[in-house]
């Protein structure tokens, strides 16, 4: 893992990236020379810089919307090719429709074609290289589990849960003064040192899983461990780093306390407050005729109000009325009694139902964003009635509190639509880690990932 602005990327992602970056920078270079048969002139390839960067950028763009350099998709690791087909499609259009803005990079359709070719070429060898790389054993981290309790056991299950490679091997499993549960585990022989085991396992990482730390845990057999080159990380730390989330069960409050991260500031605060203007602006232009559309839709469909508004959460627990396109009939909690969306919900009307799908219901909270009530990027915000119930129900639930809420957030493009106590338990792993690690960076990130949530649909209701 490479760990940039606090946000933990797998390496080979990485490395894909910028490799890919590489393939279609020169695809225009090649598709030059194969228009103009190897004699390009030199004021054919000057001329092709600008183009390059453009070209670049729009796919660059359009592949991450896509979601091709997620960790994992919901397909499987083959899921990339289809998308990276659609992808380069997409941007190739974006592309052509960008050409007639900037005269001087106009290209001859012959050359767009070939440098399509030698685009769609290139990024489907890499990604096969990428595939083949990944997928051999000997590039996983081998990590050895200190621990055989529940709380070290959710490493085998994160390890089995992945849709695609989750990155490391689990070794094994070496009993740490609780009460060992062997139930489908590999448990190694304790007869050796740590050391001993480390080096004959060829262990890059062993992970504390154990809760009891006071008397049971051989801190001079992992300082051993570290000194030789081995890296040693308690639990909770792993589970941020490979997961993207902060695991509720492994999680104490010293952790928080001592952990990098949870940083607030006057500079960084006005940063996000530029951004999330400089962004709603930009997503209203953008949409301001779909947004016209669907009043006049919502309007049509019952004749009652276009706009709903609603109570939530924000930042310090603080009340404020968030706006919302109607999408569901008008007194649709007539007994008062709030509830959570369900799955075909008999309360959406026909309008809501699409709306909701593609997320068009959330863009009035543009208007949240600019009275300073939400930010563009933030922990969804819950309503009184349920937050008090959170609260009351779950550990450190009032932490997701301590940042503006947001229209989209990590908890929402990695986790399916929440509409129960155990939903909101698993969001709050993925807030938790936001509010940890929240930059700028990782707010550009959920961004271009919300797109491919709402190009594929992922979690609405």
């Amino acid at each position: 893992m490479i760990r940039i602005f606090r946000h933990y990327l797998p390496k080979g992602l990485v490395i894909l990236g910028l490799s890919e970056v590489f393939v279609l920078w020169g695809a225009l270079y090649l598709g030059s020379q194969v228009r103009y048969g190897g004699f390009a002139t030199q004021a054919h390839l000057t001329a092709t810089s600008g183009r390059a960067l453009l070209f670049v950028v729009v796919m660059w763009v359009v592949m991450t919307a896509f979601g091709l350099y997620q960790r994992e998709l919901k397909e499987g690791q083959w899921g990339y090719f289809p998308r990276l087909i659609v992808s380069l499609s997409l941007g190739f259009l974006v592309f052509c429709t960008l050409l007639p803005i900037l005269p001087s990079l106009v290209l001859p359709p012959a050359v767009l074609a070939s440098v399509v070719l030698v685009a769609l070429c290139g990024t489907i060898l890499t990604r096969l290289m990428y595939l083949a790389v990944a997928n051999r054993a000997a590039v996983h981290r081998q990590v050895l589990v200190l621990g055989t309790g529940r709380r070290a056991r959710a490493i085998q299950a994160l390890a089995q849960g992945s849709p695609g490679r989750p990155g490391f091997q689990v070794v094994g499993f070496m009993p740490c003064g609780e009460r060992e549960d062997r139930g489908g585990l590999l448990v190694l022989r304790s007869d050796q040192s740590l050391a001993a085991i480390a080096r004959s396992y060829r262990v890059t990482e062993i992970v504390v899983g154990s809760r009891d730390r006071r008397q049971t845990l051989p801190v001079n057999e992992l300082l051993e461990c570290k000194l030789a080159g081995t890296r040693v990380m308690d639990l909770t730390t792993f589970f941020e780093r490979e997961s993207g989330r902060i695991e509720l069960e492994s999680l104490n409050t010293s952790w928080l306390v001592f952990a990098d991260g949870f940083e607030q500031g006057v500079l960084k605060t006005w940063i996000k407050r530029i951004f999330d203007v400089a962004a709603s602006i930009a997503l209203l232009i953008v949409c301001l005729p779909i947004m016209v559309i669907t009043a006049i839709l919502v309007k049509f469909e019952d004749n009652g109000p276009v706009l709903y508004r609603q109570d939530r959460v924000g930042q310090a627990g603080r009340v404020f009325p968030l706006f919302k396109f109607r999408s569901m009939r008008v007194n649709a909690e007539n007994d008062g009694t709030p509830q959570w969306a369900s799955h075909n919900d008999s309360r959406v009307t026909r309008i809501g139902a699409f709306i909701r799908k593609v997320r068009i219901d959330e863009l009035p909270q543009v208007f949240n964003v600019l009275r300073g009530d939400m930010s563009f990027v933030g922990p969804r915000p819950e309503r009184p009635f349920f937050v008090d119930k959170l609260a009351r129900d779950i550990p450190y639930y009032g932490y997701r509190h301590t940042i503006k809420p947001g229209i989209t957030g990590w908890a929402q493009v990695r986790y399916p639509y929440g509409a129960s106590v155990e939903d909101a338990i698993e969001k709050l792993k993925y807030d938790l880690y936001y509010v940890k690690n929240n930059t700028l960076f990782l707010d550009l990130i959920i961004l271009f990932q919300t797109i491919q949530v709402v190009i594929f649909q992922d979690g609405a209701r």
